[in-house]
């Protein structure tokens, strides 16, 4: 899924960052608000998909797209991060983390039909 390269949070650690509790972290991924992975049987989830004190804008809209298209959690970080040299930022996650939402959504969006 996403290689060991790919920096990842635990739950303490994204409650932190964001200011929250850890049962407020879990209530945001289950609203698809933020995504995560399972690493030594821990839920991590990807540091690029935190900005500051906040989840990468856009990101929340995004994962309804594709979730709208038939993505599961899996697909979903597969595909945010592919390679697409078409992006700035040459994946869709780098390329939310530099404001340029409104392309990547579309490119989701076109993925649906």
């Amino acid at each position: 899924m996403l290689g060991p390269d790919v920096a990842v949070l635990s739950l303490a650690q994204v409650s932190e960052a964001l200011g929250l509790s850890v049962n407020k972290v879990r209530q945001l991924l289950r609203d698809g608000q933020l995504l995560a992975v399972r690493r030594d049987g821990e839920l991590r989830v990807p540091a690029d998909c935190i900005a500051g004190n906040a989840p990468v804008k856009g990101l929340s809209g995004l994962l309804t797209v594709l979730a709208d298209a038939g993505f599961s959690r899996t697909e979903m970080l597969r595909w945010l991060y592919s390679e697409d040299e078409s992006l700035p930022g040459t994946t869709p996650i780098n390329a939310l983390r530099t404001n340029h939402g409104t392309e990547v959504k579309r490119r989701a969006q076109a993925m649906a039909f």
